[in-house]
């Protein structure tokens, strides 16, 4: 079960990447092939013809459709254009429905009232599992599944899935494992983009010597240290312990945790290298860490700062231009793979229909996606949108590195969590990695906190 904290900041960061929109752009839908399939799900075929576009679609003269969705802003205005298209081939009326953080308990309010909407957005597969355990959820014919299948790795197939069922069709996500840096320090120095864990120490070592420090981390908020804490662990440990942590299958005293935990006091224990020492750190904020990279000309308080695809929103609040002042690279592979932390968002039926079914296999079809990937603030997890469908070069290598990740990514492990260890501030994964960064000599100390803290929060 996602925690409340933790949903907050994921679906912050994703409101926030949407207020990135590049402004208006002439919609060109590229003619994406895919045959279909006969559906088999009680919600009937989605098979039939449509004007415009390869994709095959219903006519749906009449019916009328809700979505449910906590997107607001630009967000919600370019998703209604996606909406606005799927009725402009089918014939469907489609109301967006602005929902409220936590979404599902908005959801079981409108449950309760007997009017759920026909098809919500659901954050991250604890939400998803939510829905289906509640008798909420509706499976996905074969119809959509068969979409489904020709556009997404099996990942992110298997992660929209409950108890073997297709519950769930990604379509939006956040990239989670991005470090951005500050282009005019990079040059003075003469500091180039790294790619393994080892260049990046040397990186931070060139900017150093060149009179700036390396490193801002965003200690005050805690969450930010898990998500550095992920992104080494998720590339050092592999995937499979990755998911064993997540569900504490595998204690935190694991020596795999040791050796992560190890990497980490390699930058956060170099006081030198982070803005402030490790005292200035824990007084950071996340939009502070981001801001005092990019302010203060080419000397300013950092050189980098790590977070996801939503720091762009942070640095154009300074008069840093994404893409020339503000660049980014992948997080540095620890391990043999470079790691892609993410979050995302998924379409789930509640009441099941054709139109449902039918309005499903559009938001899993490269088409529906290219339409808000033209329009800028939106990734998403399917491999058949092209990649210069993203309006900028930031945007497009940001996208590549989701689809190159195949199905080494994973889902943010804190927001996994139970809300008393994995969300709350100034209590347990949080507090602990502050206490961390505070003195990252103690790897063990840390390893005991850690693991008496998960196993009160997982009952074991």
């Amino acid at each position: 079960m996602r925690s409340t904290s933790s949903t907050h900041r994921t679906r912050t960061s994703m409101r926030a990447a949407a207020a990135l929109a590049a402004g208006a752009l002439a919609l060109s839908l590229s003619a994406c092939g895919g045959d279909d399939n006969d559906g088999g799900g009680s919600g009937g075929s989605t098979k039939g013809t449509e004007s415009g576009g390869a994709l095959a679609l219903p006519k749906l003269d009449g019916t009328t459709l809700e979505v449910a969705a906590v997107w607001t802003g630009d967000e919600q205005k370019n998703f209604k254009q996606v909406l606005a298209e799927f009725s402009k081939r089918t014939g469907a009326k489609i109301t967006f429905v602005p929902a409220q953080d936590p979404i599902i308990n908005f959801l079981g309010s409108k449950v309760a009232g007997g009017q759920p909407p026909d098809v919500a957005m659901l954050p991250q597969p604890g939400a998803i599992k939510q829905a289906v355990d509640k008798g909420w959820a509706k499976p996905l014919n074969s119809d959509v599944q068969s979409e489904l299948a020709k556009n997404y790795s099996q990942g992110w197939q298997d992660i929209g899935k409950v108890n073997g069922k297709q519950y769930g069709a990604y379509y939006k996500a956040a990239n989670k494992s991005l470090i951005w840096y500050n282009a005019k320090v990079f040059e003075n120095a003469g500091a180039s983009e790294p790619k393994t864990w080892k260049d990046l120490l040397n990186t931070a070592q060139t900017v150093y010597d060149s009179g700036v420090t390396p490193f801002s981390v965003a200690g005050a908020d805690g969450w930010p240290l898990t998500d550095w804490f992920e992104n080494v662990y998720l590339s050092q440990a592999g995937p499979e312990k990755y998911d064993q942590l997540a569900k504490h299958q595998i204690k935190w005293t694991d020596p795999s945790v040791k050796d992560a935990l190890t990497t980490l006091a390699q930058i956060w224990g170099k006081k030198d290298w982070v803005a402030g020492g490790s005292k200035g750190a824990l007084q950071t904020s996340f939009t502070d860490s981001v801001e005092q990279t990019f302010t203060g000309g080419d000397q300013p308080k950092s050189a980098m700062v790590y977070e996801g695809d939503f720091a762009q929103v942070n640095i154009q609040q300074t008069k840093a231009k994404v893409g020339t002042d503000a660049k980014v690279f992948p997080f540095p592979a620890v391990g043999d793979t470079a790691p892609v932390v993410t979050g995302g968002d998924a379409a789930v039926i509640l009441k099941d229909s054709k139109g449902a079914q039918a309005l499903v296999k559009w938001l899993a079809s490269p088409e529906a996606a290219t339409i808000q990937a033209k329009l800028g603030g939106y990734l998403s997890p399917n491999k058949n949108v092209p990649n210069d469908a993203y309006p900028n070069a930031v945007q497009q290598k940001i996208a590549k590195a989701l689809i190159d990740s195949g199905d080494d990514f994973r889902f943010d492990m804190s927001d996994q969590a139970p809300q008393s260890f994995g969300g709350t501030p100034g209590k347990g994964e949080w507090k602990d990695l502050q206490d961390f960064l505070k003195n990252p000599t103690d790897v063990a100390g840390a390893q005991r906190k850690l693991e008496a803290d998960a196993a009160a929060a997982y009952g074991s």
